[in-house]
């Protein structure tokens, strides 16, 4: 059995004619009688009674009838699933990213427009660090990803990267603190006597080595008093007169009380945010999605 026997069966039993069913499918009537007779003997029962000037469907034929609608319906419908996914308009998209990413007006609003113009397509989004992201890259867990990492970082050759996003780094300091109202920005050595509340090393974290290299490059070692893996959480204790941190300025906008922000001084501390993706495995919705960041 074969989708063509199935759409000669149900052109025949739709038309109850295999002359007009033979006209309908372009073929002659002869094959068309044929692959019939032939779908009959492999089911084991006639499908339609047959006379010099009348064609009807047996009770088989009738029960069978719906059956092959249904499963002609289920191919025509998988062949336009291929077509949309070959063409870009659906798909699977898999993408990570770091905490700030979002709250990046370009990152949602991308987003959004991504999903508006492609509803068949299915955009999974998964907050990791950028080790975990590099990683799941790496393993095809994730299709792309959205990394903030150190000043170090070199992608290796199996990642394509491309710069999206730059955010400038910024002190966050107690209202209180002698060097939050200053008119000038911070060179980060004015920071040097202090205590420092940073994201965990550990998490893969770009954001924690950038800090670190800016201080080592002043000349001294940050003393790290406590690490968060939450951006308000470190914001609060900062408040708290804990101690001080340095932040992407995009986290500003999260309205916490009592904290203020004074940008870094100097081009290192410009944050960049990375979009990523495994070289030569661009997908055609993947090539889609990058569309929207200008890629």
């Amino acid at each position: 059995m074969d989708f063509r026997q199935l759409r000669y069966f149900v052109a025949v039993a739709e038309a109850l004619s295999f002359s007009e069913a033979a006209r309908r499918l372009h073929v002659s009537q002869p094959p068309l009688s044929v692959q019939i007779k032939a779908l009959e003997e492999e089911l084991g029962s006639p499908l339609l009674e047959r006379s010099r000037h009348h064609v009807a469907l047996t009770p088989a034929g009738a029960l069978f009838l719906e059956k092959a609608r249904a499963a002609l319906g289920n191919l025509d419908e998988a062949r336009e699933v291929v077509k949309q996914v070959a063409s870009g308009e659906a798909g699977e998209i898999r993408v990570g990213f770091t905490a700030s990413v979002p709250m990046q007006d370009v990152f949602p609003r991308a987003v959004h427009a991504f999903r508006e113009a492609h509803r068949h397509a299915r955009l999974e989004l998964v907050h990791l660090s950028t080790g975990q992201q590099l990683q799941q890259l790496e393993q095809g867990e994730i299709d792309i990803a959205f990394l903030r990492p150190s000043p170090q970082f070199r992608p290796p050759a199996s990642i394509a990267v491309r710069e999206v996003l730059v955010d400038r780094l910024v002190a966050v300091l107690p209202v209180a603190h002698p060097l939050a109202a200053s008119p000038v920005d911070l060179d980060i050595s004015a920071l040097s006597a202090e205590r420092f509340l940073l994201f965990p090393r550990g998490l893969g974290c770009g954001l924690f080595d950038h800090v670190t290299t800016l201080c080592n490059r002043a000349g001294f070692a940050a003393n790290v008093a406590q690490e968060a893996r939450e951006a308000t959480t470190i914001i609060g204790l900062v408040a708290s007169g804990a101690g001080v941190s340095v932040l992407p300025e995009i986290y500003a906008r999260t309205g916490i009380r009592g904290v203020a922000y004074r940008p870094i001084a100097g081009p290192d501390a410009a944050s960049h945010i990375l979009m990523a993706h495994r070289a030569g495995a661009l997908s055609p919705i993947m090539g889609r999605f990058l569309g929207y960041f200008g890629a």
